[in-house]
């Protein structure tokens, strides 16, 4: 699903590019400008609802950090509950972690092992898709807790870093929704 060219090009206008950041050569796709205009974060919200809808979520799942931002009142707004996905550490109770590959190195997330239940439709939610390498760990993350991956939705693919190949196979059929790819 791409976004409509109306809601395109409001999201785009709000979403700042910043050059060299984290490091010389990157530039970083800054989504704060967009979270402080209510009229593109409330129509990029009910964006991710519909899609709450049309794929019968029973939870959304957001990816630290910027993901809970944009997954908990999507969770709200559809009515469904919200579980987030963290660094491992983080979380209090018993938890499930996920190993995965970084570009140099690697990386631990976890949920907590009881957030989920067996049978539940989620899906994930985060701001930006680049190599897709947390995402791919959330969608075993939830396998795991014997939930079902309802799809990954993403306010920006970065298609030039190839995150949806990386996706394809853990999607398992489950759609990858990016309302804007760059």
């Amino acid at each position: 699903m791409s976004a409509p060219a109306g809601l395109r090009e409001l999201l785009l206008s709000r979403i700042a590019d910043v050059p060299d950041h984290p490091q010389p050569g990157v530039v970083f796709k800054d989504i704060t400008p967009l979270l402080d205009d209510p009229a593109a974060f409330g129509a990029l919200t009910e964006a991710f609802v519909e899609l709450c809808g049309r794929h019968r979520v029973d939870k959304v799942v957001g990816l630290e950090a910027r993901g809970f931002i944009l997954a908990a009142p999507v969770a709200l707004g559809a009515g469904v509950g919200f579980v987030p996905v963290r660094k491992a550490g983080k979380l209090p109770r018993k938890t499930l972690r996920q190993a995965y590959e970084l570009e140099y190195g690697s990386a631990e997330i976890e949920i907590h092992a009881d957030a989920l239940a067996p049978g539940e439709r989620v899906l994930v939610i985060d701001d930006v898709l680049a190599t897709g390498g947390t995402a791919e760990a959330s969608l075993q993350l939830i396998r795991r807790a014997g939930a079902e991956v309802a799809g990954v939705a993403v306010l920006l693919e970065l298609g030039f870093l190839a995150g949806r190949q990386r996706l394809e196979p853990g999607l398992k059929g489950a759609p990858l929704e990016a309302l804007i790819t760059v």
